[in-house]
Parts: structure tokens; sequence; C-alpha cells
């Protein structure tokens, strides 16, 4: 039994070529709209070339006639409108014309014009004009569906490899980069001006010696979901992980003005989020764990590090190696943050505990430098 049109499975119709035919003769519309309904496209009309550009906006053709001698706008000036807006410079247009002098030519030319068609029009030259450039404006459009399609592909691609590392927002805005600016994260290394964030799980020596292999590491997915989360909440970009650690930055890769306020909203939520999970495994496993975090700002370099076999993108220098330090120090539910950190974060520190450790040397730094050690009980952080 074969389908009936419009029943399920049938595939849609084609849609009607739609030429949109622009002259002040009422005559020519009617002449030019008949042959090519003839051949099954949809005729639309336009009396001048201020209705034709009206049309185009509100609904644009496949094709346009276009009369080049009218009141108003000229056919040569409509033709230049149309192709100096992206939105409609790949319809084609044909300029409809009783002058045959080659200056005219050189302006329909110069206002973009796809074809001429001379007056008085003959049906098979129209004909043969309007199929040839069909099937050119048909493999215009086929050609940007791919191109739009592989782009579409491409930035999923994109989005699908950073998510991992980055924040959905971030990705987008990598995804959105990657077609104008490049890849940020392909860039040559430079040195700027960035918060690193240093999470560590207090207490995981006692995690791996008191349960098995697949405990351990399943425990720790959770516990990375959880950091990590938080730190994407915040659009801070994961540079590292590795044992119980997490390394998250901000003002990378792209400009953030408030990356201390950042960082310590995402160790305010580490800590937070962590709690119910340190509860469950307390009651499970008898474990009393809790994350330590170190924050510091500083200049460092920013690039991909390793060899053609391997690298990573990552941030190396001062802020780094203080933030790691501040998180060994730092004990379960404490965020320790250096000096110029904690100027830019004093404002948001009320009621919580916070001790000055006062100047404290660090090992691998030449000076002492100022330290802060805040309480981020899971109360605040809600």
């Amino acid at each position: 039994m074969s389908k009936r049109a419009g029943s399920p499975g049938t595939p849609p119709a084609p849609a009607a070529f739609r030429v949109l035919v622009v002259d002040d003769d009422a005559d020519m519309v009617a002449f030019l709209g008949l042959l090519l309904q003839r051949e099954g496209m949809k005729v639309e009309t336009a009396s001048d070339g201020d209705a034709a550009l009206a049309h185009v906006s509100a609904t644009p053709p496949d094709l346009v006639l276009l009369d080049v001698m009218m009141p108003g706008a000229s056919g040569f000036e409509v033709c230049r409108q149309l192709k100096s807006d992206e939105a409609t410079a790949l319809i084609p247009v044909v300029l409809v014309t009783s002058l045959e002098d080659s200056d005219s030519r050189v302006r329909g030319i110069e206002a973009g014009a796809d074809d001429f068609l001379s007056k008085p029009v003959k049906r098979e030259e129209l004909l043969a004009r309007v199929k040839t450039l069909r099937r050119l404006h048909e493999t215009r459009k086929e050609l940007e569906s791919r191109r739009l399609a592989a782009e579409v592909q491409r930035k999923d691609a994109i989005r699908k490899a950073f998510s991992r590392y980055i924040s959905p927002r971030l990705a987008d805005r990598i995804a959105d980069a990657a077609g104008d600016q490049g890849d940020p994260f392909q860039g040559r290394a430079q040195r700027t001006n960035l918060v690193a964030l240093f999470a560590d799980l207090r207490g995981f020596t006692r995690l791996t010696e008191k349960n098995e292999v697949g405990a351990v590491v399943g425990m720790l997915n959770e516990y990375f979901a959880v950091l990590t989360d938080a730190a994407y909440q915040h659009d801070g970009t994961i540079f590292n992980m590795a044992g119980d650690s997490l390394l998250v930055g901000f003002n990378v890769p792209f400009p953030q003005p408030d990356a201390a306020e950042r960082a310590w909203r995402t160790a305010l939520e580490m800590v937070g989020r962590f709690a119910p999970v340190a509860a469950a495994w307390h009651r499970r496993h008898g474990l009393d764990l809790g994350v330590g975090v170190g924050i510091c700002t500083g200049e460092a370099i920013i690039g991909n590090v390793g060899s053609e076999h391997y690298a990573n993108y990552t941030i190396i220098g001062n802020p780094v190696n203080t933030a790691a330090r501040l998180m060994q120090m730092a004990a379960a539910g404490e965020v320790l943050v250096c000096g110029p950190v904690y100027e830019r974060i004093r404002r948001l520190l009320s009621g919580y505990s916070v001790t000055e450790r006062g100047d404290v040397a660090l090992r691998g730094r030449s000076e002492p430098i100022a330290v802060f050690a805040v309480q981020a009980s899971t109360e605040a952080s809600a």
C-alpha cells in the first residue's frame, strides 16, 4: 500500500523556490510572475526599492529579479544594500534592465549583481538564468549548512574536551573564542597575575591504610567530584589533580578581576560540600577527614609544559608554591591565605574565625610572608 501524503514516514515536500520580482511596471511583474509560476516557483512582488528591501528583511527569498529604473532607490542601490548586508549577501540578484551600455553593466557588477537580464525579456533566457542561479543558490545553501554543522560539531568537541578541566561557562567561552581568537590553551607561555588554590584531603594516609584499593579509589572519586563541582561553581580552572590534592587557578585563561573572591568562595564550597561526605565516611569507616586549603596570589608562568608526547597546560611560580605550602599547613576545615589575598577578601570574612599567623618562613621563599588562617565552618559556608 502506498503511503498517503503527509502520513508518518513520508518525507516532507521540498519548499517551493521563492522569487521576489521587483518592478514598478505591473504588466512586467505579471509577465515574469506567470513564466516563473509555470515552472513551479513561488512568486512574490514589490513595486519599488524600499518595498523590496523591507520584504527581503522580513522574509528573505531565494532569488531577486530586480528592475534597474524605478522611482526612489534604483535597482543598483537596492542590489548594493542587499550585497553589503551579511544576512542577505548570498541571495542571488538578477538586474532586469533596458540599459545596454557598458557603464550600466559596470555599475551593476560593482553593486554585486549575480547576473543581468535585458528587456524585453525572453522566456528562454529568463528561465535559463533563473535555473542556473537556483542551482548555484542551492549549492551555496548546502555548503553553508555543512559548514555550520561542522562548526557546531567542532565547538561541541571543544566543550567536551575542556569540560573536564573548566566550568561549562568557560568551556562555552573557549569554544566561541576558538573561531575568532584561537584556542587560549594553545598560545605561547606567558607571565600573568593569578590566584592559586591548593586543596588537600586531611587524613588521606589513614584512608589508604584502612581500606581496600577499590574502596579508596571510589572515595577519592567522590571527594574530587565535590571539589571540582565547587571550582566550577566559581569558574576556576583545574590544572592538576594528584593523589588527594587539587590545584585550581583563577584569572586564567580569562581575566577575572574578582579572582581572590572567587578563590575564597570556592574554598568555602569545598569545605562545606565535603562535610556531609566526611560525616558519611566517619559512620562507615570511623575516619575523621576534612579539607585543608591554601590560597596565594602573584605573578606566575602559564603555558604548556612537557614533551612532544605528553604535555600539561599548567601554572608555575611563587603563588603556586606558596599555596601548596599553605595547604600543607592547613588543618581540616581551615583555609590559609597569604597577605595579599587576605587584603582582597577581608570584607567577606565577617562572622568567620580569623587568626593572624604572623610572618611565616616557607620553604622555597627567600623572605617570610604574612599568613592568615580562616576557619571555614560549614554553617558559615552554607
